[in-house]
């Protein structure tokens, strides 16, 4: 029975790792659509969005199959706890990388000047969740404590970027300013990113050690 369950946990690691790796490529493609103003590419990502909900769905099947059909250790059972909540942090950054696809496809094209700040929250974040998602099946205390740490990166490239783009929003006005306003949004919607990859990292500290951070994203 062990060795089944074992093997089911396996499954779990591997699926968590999938449905990480469509986060990771969800994040690159919107901000990559953002950027070339590409509206196929936009639309891919919200399309996208869809498989990482079935993703949750069957990640959560498994997850309640483990706990019902075996008897989980307490150490199993912080891990099949952790991963029921890390997939709902997973399913709302799905769901954020979508909205920004969004905002590509209902506005007009943006000055690459702006956009430098922003590919660098994008590339935070994906790092984060890379990282989250490796600290859990790799029971990694120490990285997961670093993503914790890393989002205090993401949450000053935001103030950074949201004070540029005030600032250019009072010196234009128009479509100009509208289109600030958008990025500032996409912004907010990376910095939230960073906020789920915090706590799915939280939940792999709880996996391990018993005890949650605390804090949750909206």
């Amino acid at each position: 029975m062990r060795n089944r369950f074992d093997r089911q946990l396996e499954e779990l690691n591997e699926m968590l790792i999938h449905m990480g790796e469509l986060c990771e490529t969800a994040i690159e493609e919107a901000t990559g659509a953002l950027e070339g103003h590409d509206i196929a590419r936009a639309k891919a990502v919200i399309t996208a969005d869809s498989e990482i909900d079935q993703m949750e769905k069957e990640i959560e099947n498994l997850c309640l199959k483990l706990l019902l059909q075996q008897q989980p250790v307490a150490r199993d059972l912080r891990r099949i706890s952790a991963s029921l909540k890390m997939i709902t942090d997973m399913e709302r950054i799905g769901d954020q990388t979508a909205d920004i696809a969004d905002i590509v496809i209902a506005t007009k094209s943006t000055e690459e000047k702006n956009l430098k700040d922003i590919n660098r929250m994008a590339e935070a974040t994906v790092k984060m969740v890379r990282d989250s998602v490796s600290a859990y099946v790799q029971k990694d205390l120490e990285l997961a404590r670093r993503v914790m740490v890393a989002d205090d990166e993401v949450d000053d490239l935001f103030d950074l970027v949201k004070g540029d783009l005030v600032k250019f929003i009072s010196d234009h006005k128009g479509s100009a300013g509208d289109e600030a306003i958008d990025l500032i949004m996409i912004a907010k919607y990376l910095e939230r990113i960073g906020d789920h990859a915090t706590n799915i990292a939280e939940w792999v500290e709880f996996s391990i050690t018993g005890i949650h951070a605390g804090g949750t994203a909206i």
